[in-house]
């Protein structure tokens, strides 16, 4: 196969980083996982903490394969994939390798592009400006809003109908406006209790 070929099928990927930590963000928080970041992404957000993985064609193409293997010796079984936008690519062939050798799959992503894999736990975290496909709406387990102004609020509200019942909603102050923005959060979620707050517990403790 071509290059092309092999990133088309899934069999390699734009592997920015991969590391061993703590999930610090919404439902799973301070369980440990193995965090594979892959390269990429169209979304754009003024506020992202990883603007270094939005250009895909600086991070190695790397053997699907070979990530599986990094991944292995992961004695919590639990991966969460992210980025970038990991739904820029067919990530098929990781989940089934990944499954076959007994880890759960946890996905971030935006949903801005096609759902691929097999995911024991999807995070849907929508972007204003590229919103979702409608096909990831009823696959979410998780809805989490990053709330940067009070306008925000009306964003994250648009299309929770869209959601499955039993979805879990998190509001996340953007890290540089928290203190901005964290008692107008608090009084909304006591107001709407639905709804439950996300914070970048990572960066409080951190960590990767």
């Amino acid at each position: 196969m071509t290059d092309k070929e092999l990133l088309e099928n899934g069999l390699t990927l734009p592997l920015m980083e991969d590391f061993y930590t703590l999930q610090g963000e919404g439902f799973h928080t301070g369980k440990p996982a193995y965090f594979t970041r892959i390269g990429g992404c169209d979304v754009g957000c003024s506020w992202c903490d990883v603007k270094e993985s939005w250009n895909a064609e600086i991070w190695p193409l790397t053997k699907t394969d070979e990530i599986v293997k990094r991944i292995s010796a992961c004695p919590a079984k639990s991966v969460v994939v992210t980025g970038g936008e990991p739904l820029m690519y067919n990530l098929d062939y990781l989940c089934k390798q990944l499954k076959s050798a007994g880890f759960k799959t946890y996905l971030e992503t935006s949903g801005s592009h096609p759902l691929s894999g097999d995911w024991n736990w999807i995070c849907l975290s929508p972007k204003k400006y590229s919103p979702p496909l409608e096909e990831i709406y009823t696959k979410a387990d998780e809805y989490k809003v990053i709330i940067q102004t009070k306008g925000d609020f009306e964003w994250a509200e648009k299309n929770v109908s869209r959601l499955r019942n039993d979805c879990k909603l998190f509001l996340q102050p953007e890290w540089s406006k928290r203190n901005i923005m964290m008692e107008a959060i608090i009084e909304y979620v006591k107001a709407n209790p639905k709804w439950r707050i996300s914070l970048q517990s990572h960066k409080y403790m951190g960590i990767p």
